[in-house]
């Protein structure tokens, strides 16, 4: 598997990861306070969102990073 490939899953498991962790505890407590079944509705909501997460990161992260790009001004890479 090419390097460019590892590292874009890696980007994308770490990424999506990331902030389902953040984003289902911070809803789930908004929604439901930090009390008894807090944990286990947290766990159900992040197993559902972070495969839903990894396609969105891993498919939109290079058309972001070129807007991003673009937005700053830079010029794409050439091997992009």
């Amino acid at each position: 598997m090419p390097a460019t490939l590892r590292l874009r899953l890696l980007f994308a498991l770490l990424m999506s990861g990331l902030m389902s962790l953040l984003m289902t505890a911070w809803v789930t407590w908004l929604n439901l306070g930090a009390g008894a079944g807090y944990l286990a509705h947290w766990g159900r909501a992040f197993l559902a969102a972070w495969p839903a997460a990894f396609s969105v990161v891993l498919l939109l992260a290079p058309t972001v990073q070129r807007l991003s790009l673009r937005l700053l001004g830079q010029p794409r890479a050439a091997n992009r």
